[in-house]
């Protein structure tokens, strides 16, 4: 059955919003150009025709030109960096729109600290005899907290505010975890090491990282955009849903765990980023509404556009110093969250 939400901002005397084709093009040419933009920034300096020129000759085209030193400082260092900045900050972008709807509860964020806890236990405790990575240690660990919020929110009636505060649990209980290991069990120099990692950093990015990444958010994207009525339903209230004809226990699950694999997925490779998945869905609904069929891939170009930058700042502000991803973002996003809550508060 298909659901749909009232448009705001669309009644009369206001402004008609842009529409969504004419959105969702505008910030997929942004992000083009801020990917190549961002990729000409730093100590080497290459031009925007340098970087499509190695992009070609790497998809099979002719010879770049370029010396094969400053063709690895674009394919091997900062264009892998970038698109990961651009598939992480889409992704959480993503996931905080479908928390924040699912929950109706416009500070939800995917943040998951299950991730530190596992990337702690694999670099401190050696946990997996060395098999394991520190990107498949937070991996685990963001899917094992994860599981423990769903299971403690069932049990506990598997209602909203039962998921919220079962979440609030889960997180303080592994950032204690993550503290007790650290503080116990950790030299200096893993603890610098861990601490960067926390604070979400881009600068290890491989082509590996990027495609399982771009891959997880390909599906999930996929995933949400088929449930983007019900996202809408949702608006309403679960029962208000359900009279609608959602299923909403069904799609609570299945759309709150493709933002956890999502989440883990980009945890794993970047570090914990706060702040993207809180701030851009609200600035995103300002443009669009609340109708998901526009809000998802606005949100998410929006939020690729914005880590993009956010990292290419991290990385030359202080040069040859980098400031880690999440201490930028959370710098940008604690203003701008609250000028966001003073512009959309209601009146007394």
């Amino acid at each position: 059955m298909t659901v749909t939400a009232a448009r705001p901002g669309t009644g009369p005397g206001r402004a008609r919003r842009p529409g969504a084709w004419t959105l969702g093009l505008s910030a997929l040419v942004l992000l083009l150009a801020s990917v190549s933009v961002a990729i000409t920034i730093g100590p080497a300096r290459v031009s925007v025709p340098d970087v499509w020129a190695v992009v070609a000759s790497r998809l099979g085209g002719r010879e770049s030109g370029l010396t094969p030193i400053r063709e690895g400082i674009v394919w091997e260092l900062r264009l892998p960096r970038t698109v990961l900045a651009a598939v992480c900050g889409a992704g959480l972008a993503l996931c905080g729109v479908v928390m924040q709807s699912l929950l109706r509860n416009p500070l939800a964020d995917p943040f998951v600290l299950g991730a530190s806890t596992g990337a702690v236990a694999v670099v401190v405790l050696g946990l997996g005899g060395g098999a394991l990575s520190v990107s498949t240690g937070a991996f685990v660990g963001a899917l094992v907290s994860f599981g423990l919020v769903l299971l403690l929110s069932h049990s506990l009636g598997g209602t909203t505010d039962r998921v919220v505060l079962s979440g609030v649990a889960g997180m303080q209980l592994f950032s204690a975890l993550t503290s007790f290991v650290v503080m116990f069990a950790a030299d200096a120099e893993q603890t610098r090491g861990i601490l960067f990692w926390l604070l979400g950093s881009l600068s290890g990015a491989t082509w590996t990282d990027v495609w399982a990444c771009l891959a997880v958010l390909a599906a999930a994207l996929v995933v949400c955009g088929a449930r983007a009525n019900q996202l809408d339903a949702f608006a309403f209230g679960t029962e208000s849903a359900a009279s609608l004809g959602v299923p909403v226990a069904r799609t609570r699950l299945v759309l709150l765990t493709v933002t956890a694999l999502l989440t883990a997925a980009l945890v794993s490779a970047a570090g914990a980023i706060g702040f993207v998945g809180l701030v851009l869905p609200h600035a995103a609904r300002a443009l669009t509404g609340t109708l998901h069929g526009r809000l998802l891939p606005v949100a998410a170009l929006s939020g690729a556009v914005f880590l993009v930058w956010v990292d290419t700042l991290a990385r030359t502000v202080l040069a040859p110093q980098e400031i880690p991803v999440g201490v930028v973002t959370s710098l940008i996003g604690v203003p701008a969250f609250v000028l966001i809550m003073y512009r959309t508060r209601r009146p007394a």
